[in-house]
């Protein structure tokens, strides 16, 4: 029988996903893969298997209620060191152009899918007090102010911003609340990424990175438990920043006094 710890990436069957199987395969992790597409998925697990690890294939629409369901079954096997919950569609558009059943498919994707794989895994990592929760997100968590990036117009993007934001939210405070139980939470946001994402749309461009990089360092970042990763920023100070941002905002936000800018004003 194997010793090798046991991870569980879903949407494994190409881009970044592809490239953790075959990051934490040669990190000495066996696998199990989970996506739509089979051949796909073949491909990826003969690739990680070449590098040593024993993989099984689990097919599964998370984006559907029995998808979800299925896959959460799975995740509470009790077998599994790492979740990683990298799956995700981006349905870029304005929130008026998309149709109401892909409100709930984008979203069960996207947002729910994370929490509930997590809320699965979690009862038996937690009796291990060993393990991981990983949650790929993206910098478009961050962006909801931002309507151009460096002149550069910014995409439609309301449904898929609020799910990832949803995601680093649920992330961190998942990692605050297993503080000391030797199970950790990161959540992952790249930004650009070489991979079929969007129709391929930043395959060949400048200042994008590729899938593999994104994966290195996702494994750095559980090694050294990591709450937030950010593969592409230089400063780490940045984070520390935004934490003192928040802090303040919740701080300073919390009186019982009304705020001069909401006084009302006389007739």
């Amino acid at each position: 029988m194997s010793r090798r710890p046991l991870a569980l990436i879903t949407g494994a069957s190409s881009g970044i996903g592809a490239a953790l199987a075959h990051t934490f395969a040669d990190g000495g992790y066996d696998l199990v893969l989970l996506a739509r597409r089979r051949d796909r998925l073949e491909q990826v697990a003969a690739r990680a298997e070449g590098r040593g690890a024993t993989v099984e294939i689990f097919i599964a629409d998370l984006a559907t209620p029995e998808g979800l369901d299925a896959a959460a079954d799975r995740a509470a096997r009790g077998d599994l060191r790492l979740l990683i919950s990298n799956a995700g569609a981006g349905g870029y558009a304005p929130l008026r152009d998309v149709a109401a059943a892909d409100l709930d498919r984008l979203w069960r994707l996207n947002a729910t899918a994370p929490v509930t794989l997590t809320h699965a895994v979690l009862p038996s990592l937690l009796d291990k007090g060993e393990g991981g929760i990983v949650t790929v997100a993206s910098l478009l968590a961050f962006s909801a102010g931002l309507a151009t990036l460096n002149t550069v117009p910014m995409p439609p993007r309301t449904l898929y911003a609020a799910a990832k934001s949803a995601t680093v939210a649920f992330t961190r405070t998942l990692a605050t609340e297993l503080t000391g139980t030797g199970v950790s939470a990161t959540v992952v946001c790249p930004g650009r990424v070489a991979t079929e994402w969007s129709g391929g749309a930043n395959q060949g461009q400048p200042g994008v990175m590729s899938a593999e990089d994104v994966a290195t360092a996702t494994a750095v970042a559980v090694d050294r438990g990591e709450t937030i990763c950010v593969p592409g920023l230089p400063e780490i100070t940045t984070l520390d920043q935004l934490q003192e941002v928040e802090r303040a905002l919740v701080i300073d936000g919390n009186r019982s006094e009304l705020a001069q800018q909401y006084l009302p004003t006389a007739p």
